[in-house]
């Protein structure tokens, strides 16, 4: 009797490592690798992240994630300042400080949480609304505020956001071409070149990614 329940358990056992083993290999090692096989094969820009490079190949980002584009900080600390030379993404204001990627002022993918009559929220927009009359307003361009979009003055409901609407780019223009001494035109085309319309026709709305513009942008001022 004895030696039926050893045997028996040694059956079991033996017949759970196997399984164990076939497991591993076929989750583990097999789908992993042609999951990553036909990724590459057919999409390997979004397998990759979707990075985007510069005319020297360099990867400066991802299509996927939103940056800013500031000044460096004032020695003790304070907000940084953003780079007028370059295309203004949507406000960032989320879920607190970021000590990792200084890039985005965000921890954690997250909206603001404030109700649309929240003092914090109506501050924010106001000062945000002035800062983008007179951050982009030139001696030959006023801003109206009546014209500012609304993704111009709010964050996006991830805080990560790397599309602007077209007015607000269009907004951006004058003073871009300015900062870097560029014909009014030439910006509007790369902005209008950078421009993708609705999916399929109907989904969504057309949209600007920030990070494709600006590195068009730093191509163009190279070439000069």
């Amino acid at each position: 009797m004895t030696h039926n329940t050893v045997g028996n358990t040694a059956r079991v056992l033996g017949a759970g490592l196997r399984a164990l083993l076939v497991l591993t290999l076929v989750c583990g090692l097999l789908y992993p690798l042609a999951v990553t096989g036909v990724a590459q094969a057919l999409f390997p820009d979004k397998a990759n992240g979707s990075e985007i490079r510069d005319a020297g190949g360099q990867v400066v980002g991802s299509s996927l994630i939103g940056q800013r584009y500031d000044l460096p900080p004032e020695k003790g600390g304070g907000t940084p300042a953003p780079d007028l030379r370059w295309f203004q993404p949507r406000p960032s204001n989320g879920l607190g400080t970021n000590r990792v990627n200084t890039q985005y002022s965000l921890l954690l993918s997250g909206a603001t949480n404030r109700s649309g009559d929240n003092e914090e929220l109506i501050r924010w927009v106001r000062d945000a609304r002035a800062a983008v009359v007179r951050d982009n307003s030139t001696p030959t361009y006023e801003v109206n505020p009546a014209d500012i979009p609304a993704d111009a003055v709010t964050s996006s409901g991830s805080g990560l956001d790397p599309h602007i609407s077209p007015a607000y780019a269009k907004l951006q223009v004058h003073r871009v071409a300015a900062k870097n001494g560029l014909d009014v035109g030439e910006v509007e085309d790369l902005v209008a070149d950078h421009t993708a319309g609705r999916v399929l026709g109907f989904l969504g709305e057309p949209r600007v990614n920030v990070l494709e513009l600006n590195t068009a942008l730093r191509n163009l001022t190279r070439n000069r």
